[in-house]
């Protein structure tokens, strides 16, 4: 006889983690993972810079905070098991005045309150010497932050479960979601129908939408924000040995222009953050006049755009002048050119916004009945993908008779 019946919507590295956790700790449990492209980390998993974040910036005690520790030992350790590269190349947030300088003070102390080890900050002299090519007056100098490939990790979670006996699906995009007594009719545009126990939303860009096809609450919504990215051509990739970042502003919403070396010897310069005209708009022409309308008239985002006019402004100009983009990078690469990058994939970061324009800053889970839903798991969530795993099927596991 077998136990309970568990759809997994999403085939990122969140969906794929949950799924092989699900049958860790129920191994005769019926997992069905539905992802409706045809491959798995196909949108925020495979599109992006492919850091294994700290957690410097998160406040302590925060489900970010605590879920990424965790989750990068796991993720160290999963590595390790299957031999996928796992690089500490270290990281340095770059202070270019004496504002920024100051604010390495409370970062360094909440890292160590995180229990991020060996965070300290440097002097310019250090920082010069770590980065030949970067400019500053002091740093913020992590040394466990490392690199991975999230894709090839993903495919590795989904052949765990696979082996554990979980099904995935791929082309399957849901549609419904349908209560009938104690269980829940899984519905896809196909008009092919999966009934199950419980249903877990892993859904990305997507999860607000979907779980609202539960009966959830409206807010939060997802406002899609496309990261662009450049990549230093070959012959300039020593410009930079290991991350580079900018010290977070606490005034403006997102991070700002970094510079991110890869695992397969690429090395990134961004993203910016700008609007997306659709919720996989990974490019200006992919428009959807549909949920381009629904941004508009969503009351969250309109105030948000209010109140960061300015630096959305800022960031579009970023988007469409590779001069702009280049001088933003220059702030912290000196040497760098215009002629020095060549354009890289984009990525659409799925930001969940309040009705009052805020941005959740937390990962956020909800639950609905017998479905659970991830409705805000912005970055370090590939970093905690395993730990957020735990977590979650600690949720569905608590209500699951």
């Amino acid at each position: 006889m077998t136990g309970q019946r568990y759809a997994v919507v999403g085939g990122g590295i969140i969906g794929t983690a949950v799924a092989r956790r699900l049958l860790q700790r129920q191994p005769d449990a019926v997992v069905t993972v539905l992802e409706k492209e045809h491959r798995l980390a196909a949108h925020q998993t495979g599109r992006n810079s492919g850091v294994v974040h700290a957690g410097l910036y998160y406040q302590p005690g925060s489900l970010k905070a605590t879920l990424c520790r965790r989750g990068v030992a796991l993720l160290r350790d999963f590595c390790a098991a299957k031999g996928l590269p796992y690089r500490e190349i270290g990281k340095v947030l770059v202070a270019l005045d004496a504002a920024e300088e100051h604010r390495l003070a409370a970062i360094a102390e909440r890292a160590r309150a995180n229990g991020v080890p060996g965070v300290r900050i440097i002097d310019r002299a250090e920082l010069h010497e770590r980065e030949p090519h970067v400019a500053g007056i002091a740093a913020l100098h992590s040394p466990t932050t490392a690199i991975v490939d999230y894709a090839a990790v993903t495919e590795h979670l989904a052949a765990d479960a696979r082996a554990a006996g979980a099904t995935v699906r791929t082309g399957f995009e849901v549609a419904a979601l349908r209560r009938t007594g104690g269980e829940v009719v899984v519905g896809a545009t196909t008009g092919e129908e999966l009934v199950v126990d419980r249903v877990v939303l892993c859904a990305g860009l997507q999860v607000d939408r979907l779980a609202a096809l539960a009966g959830d609450a409206e807010s939060p919504r997802i406002v899609p924000f496309r990261g662009e990215y450049y990549a230093l051509r070959p012959e300039r990739r020593a410009l930079v040995n290991g991350l580079v970042y900018p010290v977070p502003d606490p005034r403006y919403p997102f991070l700002g222009v970094h510079l991110t070396p890869r695992v397969d010897g690429e090395v990134l310069v961004g993203p910016n953050a700008v609007l997306a005209l659709a919720r996989e708009g990974y490019r200006w022409r992919d428009v959807s006049p549909r949920e381009l309308a629904a941004i508009a008239g969503f009351t969250g985002f309109r105030r948000f755009a209010a109140q960061h006019w300015r630096t959305g402004l800022a960031e579009m100009r970023g988007s469409l002048s590779t001069r702009a983009y280049t001088a933003a990078a220059r702030r912290y690469l000196p040497e760098l050119t215009a002629a020095d990058m060549v354009p890289a994939a984009a990525g659409v970061r799925a930001q969940a916004m309040e009705a009052d324009g805020s941005l959740v800053d937390d990962f956020r889970i909800s639950r609905r009945g017998a479905v659970v839903a991830v409705r805000n798991a912005p970055s370090p969530a590939a970093t905690s993908s395993l730990a957020i795993a735990e977590h979650l099927v600690d949720v569905v596991l608590a209500h699951t008779p």
